[in-house]
C-alpha cells in the first residue's frame, strides 16, 4: 500500500532554502492525494482481476476476452507495484494560472476522476520535458524531483517568467540537474525519465512515418531516447500498438540487454519485444561465434537469391509419368499433371506450407481424371497411404529444414556453384566448412532468410497432428451423436438432438484445448515499429532481417556514425538508400550529459585520427579528476582503492580477457561495451600500437564509458 505514514519530503541540512513549508506543503497534499489514489486503484484492480479469475471461463470468445481483461489488469497492477509516491515526477505551472499540473509515469485520477497525475507521454505533459528559456512552451515554472527510497531527498525548480521569478525564493540553474549526471551507476541503467532534456524529449514524440535517424555521439542519451521512443509510440499512436503489430526493440547485445530490461517498465509499458540480432534465429540459442573468415561475402543481401535458388532446387516435379498400382488398377500421374501441381502455389509461399498445396493440388487432379471410375473418397484414401506416390511426392517437393538448406551451401561446394553463380571459386573454397552447423553471427541473416523462404518444418509437423487429432474427435463426436440419435428412448420434446446433425454444433462441441498447437514465434514480426540501437553497426544482410519484419518501413535508427568499427563513410541517407529505406529524417545529440569534459578532451583526437568529421559532443559537466595513465601491473592496486573510496557504483575493465566478473567490477570487450556506463573504467592496451580503424573506434568507445574516472593501463 501506498499510504503515506510520514512526511513527503526528506530534505537534508544542505537542502534547507528547499524545506521551509510554503514550498512544499501543496506537494504534500497533493501526493498524498495521490497516495490515496493508488491505494483505491490497485485495491479495486486486485479484486477485479481476483473475481475474474474465480469466474467460469466458458469457451470461445468469452474465455478470451476474460483471459485479455485479466492480463490488462495484471499488467496495471505490475507498473502500480513497481512505485509508490515516485510514480510521480515533478510538476509544471502554466503562464498566467496559478494551479500547478502534476506529471507522473502514468495518469491517476481520484474518485471523483479529477486527474492528480498526467501520463508524461500526453500532449498536455510535453512542456514539462521541452520547455527551455528560449522557448518555455506556455510555462511559468517546474520542479522537478529527486526520489530516493520512496521520499523526495531533493527538487530543483526553473522559472521562465519574471513574475515566477520574483514569486520564487528556491529558484535553481542548471546546477543541481548537472550534478545528479555524476550519481553512482549500478547494474541496471537508472531510471532518468524525470531528467529528459528538451533536445531528447523531442525526438522521443517525432513522428513515425518513414525512418528517423538518431546519430548521437557518446553520452548524448541515445539509449534513453530510444527506449523512451518505444513507450511513448505504443502510448501514443494507435497504428503502432499492441493489436497493429507493436513495436520491436533491437539492442547490440546481451549485457546490453540485461542493462536496460529494468527501463521499459518502469516506464508502464511491457508490449514491446526487445531482442538481439541473434535472438530472432533459432540455430542462434547455443551460442555463435563473432569470427567469420567468409563474414564479408555473407553480409551482402544477393544472398537472399542464393538462398531462393537452394530451395527451388528441392521443387522438381517427375519428368515422366508415374504409374500406380490400385485396387482398381492402374492409376496414371503424368508429368504434365504434376507440372501442374508443382504451379498451384501462391507465389512468395513458404516452401514447407507450398507442399501441402501441391499435395491437395495433385490429389484433386487425379481424382478428376479418374472421376466416374473410381470413388473419389476411396481414390484418395489410397493415394493418401501409397508408399510410392509417397516416396515419388517428398522425393519431388521434400520437407526442408530450413539450417539443412543453409548447411548443405557451407558442405557441398557443387551445390553452393549451382545456387551462387555469382561467386568466384575463391569465395566458394572459402565459404566451405568442416562442421558446417557450426554457426557464426555472419549466418544469422542467412538462417534467417532460409527459414522465411522454407517455412517451419515444426509447423508443419503440429499442422499435421492437429489435422489428424481434429479428425478423430471428429470423428468420435460423430459417432456419440448418432448413437443418441438412434436412440428411440430420448426424446426432449423441443427439437434439441435434430440440432446435433448440424455442423456448425459439431464443431463448437470440439476442445480446442486437446489439439496440438505451436507457440507462436513473437520476434516474427509483423511489427508496427522497429528501433535499432547502435545501428552503425549492421551490416546489408542484418537490415533486411529487420525490414522483412516491418513491412510499414517505420523505424527509428539509433547510432553513431563514428563508433562503427568497420567503418561507415557513406551518410546515413545514403546507407540506408542502399537496403531500401528511402524517406529517412535525421536528428542529430551534440550534448553529452554522461562522459565529463576531461574524458572527451582524452577521448576526442583519438576518433577524429581515423574519422575527421565525428559528431564529438560537448560535455555538460567537468569532474575535476583527470584521465589517469599506468602500466597493467598496477591494476588489481587501482580497483581495490577505488572499491574503498566508494560504497556503491561499479567499474569495468576493459581488454582483459583474462579477468573475470565480481559483484561490482565488470569485465568485458570494448565492442560488448557498448551503449554501457560505469564509474570507472580501467581500459587495458597492449603495449604494441594498432592504427586500425577496428582497434581506434574500440578505444574511442572504451573510453567514453566512464561517468567519473577513466584509467589507461599499458600491458
Amino acid at each position: 500500500m501506498t499510504r503515506v505514514t510520514m512526511p513527503i519530503f526528506d530534505l537534508s541540512a544542505a537542502h534547507d532554502a528547499h524545506a521551509r513549508p510554503e514550498l512544499v506543503a501543496d506537494d504534500e497534499a497533493h501526493l498524498a492525494a495521490v497516495a490515496d489514489a493508488l491505494d483505491r486503484e490497485i485495491a479495486d484492480l486486485t479484486r477485479r482481476r481476483d473475481d475474474l479469475r474465480k469466474a467460469t471461463a466458458g469457451g470461445g470468445q468469452k474465455a478470451l476476452d476474460r483471459d485479455l481483461e485479466i492480463h490488462r489488469l495484471s499488467s496495471r497492477l505490475r507498473v502500480l507495484s513497481r512505485f509508490g509516491l515516485d510514480v510521480c515526477l515533478g510538476r509544471i505551472v502554466p503562464d498566467g494560472e496559478q494551479d500547478p499540473l502534476y506529471i507522473g509515469r502514468l495518469n491517476v485520477t481520484d474518485a471523483d476522476g479529477e486527474i492528480l497525475l498526467i501520463d508524461w507521454r500526453a500532449p498536455a505533459a510535453e512542456p514539462y520535458f521541452g520547455a527551455t528559456h528560449a522557448h518555455p512552451m506556455g510555462l511559468a515554472s517546474r520542479r522537478r524531483y529527486r526520489w530516493t527510497r520512496g521520499r523526495i531527498t531533493d527538487y530543483w525548480d526553473e522559472a521562465f517568467t519574471p513574475d515566477a521569478v520574483a514569486d520564487s525564493s528556491a529558484l535553481d540553474d542548471q546546477s543541481a540537474f548537472i550534478a545528479s549526471l555524476g550519481a553512482t551507476r549500478s547494474s541496471r541503467m537508472r531510471d532518468v525519465l524525470g531528467t529528459i532534456q528538451a533536445d531528447q524529449d523531442a525526438i522521443i514524440r517525432a513522428g513515425s512515418r518513414g525512418a528517423l535517424v538518431v546519430d548521437g555521439g557518446p553520452g548524448t542519451g541515445k539509449t534513453v531516447v530510444a527506449l523512451h521512443r518505444a513507450a511513448y509510440l505504443l502510448y501514443s499512436h494507435p497504428r503502432i500498438g499492441r493489436g497493429a503489430g507493436g513495436v520491436l526493440f533491437v539492442g547490440p547485445s546481451s549485457p546490453y540487454l540485461a542493462y536496460v530490461s529494468d527501463v521499459l517498465p518502469s516506464l508502464g509499458e511491457d508490449g514491446a519485444q526487445v531482442c538481439t540480432i541473434a535472438d530472432m534465429v533459432p540455430e542462434a540459442a547455443g551460442g555463435v561465434a563473432a569470427y567469420d573468415p567468409a563474414a564479408a561475402v555473407k553480409a551482402s543481401p544477393e544472398f537472399n537469391d542464393v538462398i531462393d535458388r537452394a530451395v527451388a532446387y528441392h521443387e522438381r516435379p517427375p519428368r515422366g509419368d508415374v504409374h500406380l498400382e490400385t485396387e482398381w488398377g492402374l492409376v496414371t500421374i503424368s508429368a504434365q499433371d504434376w507440372k501442374a501441381a508443382f504451379d498451384a502455389p501462391t507465389p512468395g509461399t513458404a516452401h514447407n506450407d507450398a507442399r501441402e498445396e501441391v499435395w491437395s493440388e495433385l490429389m484433386d487432379i487425379v481424382v478428376d481424371a479418374y472421376a466416374g471410375d473410381i470413388p473419389e473418397q476411396g481414390l484418395r484414401r489410397s493415394l493418401r497411404a501409397h508408399s510410392e506416390l509417397l516416396s515419388t511426392f517428398s522425393d519431388a517437393w521434400p520437407l526442408l529444414d530450413p539450417a539443412g538448406v543453409v548447411a548443405d551451401l557451407w558442405s557441398v561446394p557443387a551445390y553452393l556453384r549451382q545456387c551462387a553463380p555469382q561467386l568466384s571459386e575463391s569465395d566458394v573454397e572459402a565459404l566451405q566448412r568442416e562442421h558446417p552447423r557450426e554457426w557464426t553471427r555472419a549466418d544469422l541473416p542467412i538462417l534467417d532468410a532460409a527459414r522465411l523462404r522454407t517455412g517451419d518444418p515444426a509447423e508443419v509437423r503440429v499442422r499435421r497432428q492437429r489435422e489428424v487429432a481434429l479428425r478423430r474427435q471428429q470423428e468420435t463426436m460423430g459417432d456419440v451423436i448418432e448413437k443418441l440419435l438412434d436412440s428411440r428412448d430420448l426424446d426432449d420434446g423441443e427439437g434439441v438432438l435434430p440440432m446435433l446433425q448440424v455442423d456448425d454444433t459439431h464443431n463448437s462441441l470440439i476442445d480446442e484445448s486437446q489439439l496440438p498447437h505451436l507457440t507462436p514465434d513473437a520476434l516474427a514480426g509483423p511489427f508496427g515499429h522497429v528501433i535499432v540501437d547502435e545501428a552503425q553497426e549492421l551490416t546489408d544482410a542484418e537490415w533486411l532481417m529487420l525490414l522483412r519484419r516491418c513491412p510499414s518501413r517505420s523505424f527509428t535508427i539509433v547510432g553513431d556514425r563514428a563508433q562503427a568499427r568497420h567503418g561507415f563513410t557513406e551518410s546515413w541517407e545514403e546507407r540506408l538508400a542502399r537496403i531500401g529505406l528511402t524517406t529517412v529524417e535525421q536528428a542529430r545529440l551534440r550534448i553529452n550529459y554522461r562522459t565529463p569534459s576531461e574524458i572527451m578532451d582524452a577521448a576526442e583526437p583519438v576518433i577524429r585520427s581515423v574519422f575527421p568529421d565525428a559528431n564529438v559532443p560537448t560535455s555538460v559537466r567537468d569532474s575535476g579528476i583527470p584521465v589517469v595513465s599506468g602500466e597493467y601491473a598496477e591494476l588489481d592496486s587501482i580497483l581495490n582503492t577505488w572499491l574503498d573510496a566508494h560504497a556503491e557504483g561499479v567499474a569495468c575493465v576493459i581488454g582483459d580477457p583474462s579477468r573475470a566478473d565480481t559483484a561490482r567490477v565488470r569485465s568485458l570487450s570494448a565492442a560488448s561495451s557498448k551503449g554501457l556506463e560505469f564509474d570507472l573504467v580501467v581500459l587495458v592496451e597492449q603495449s604494441e600500437s594498432d592504427a586500425s580503424i577496428e582497434a581506434t573506434v574500440d578505444r574511442y568507445v572504451a573510453m567514453t564509458r566512464a561517468t567519473q574516472k577513466l584509467v589507461v593501463l599499458r600491458r
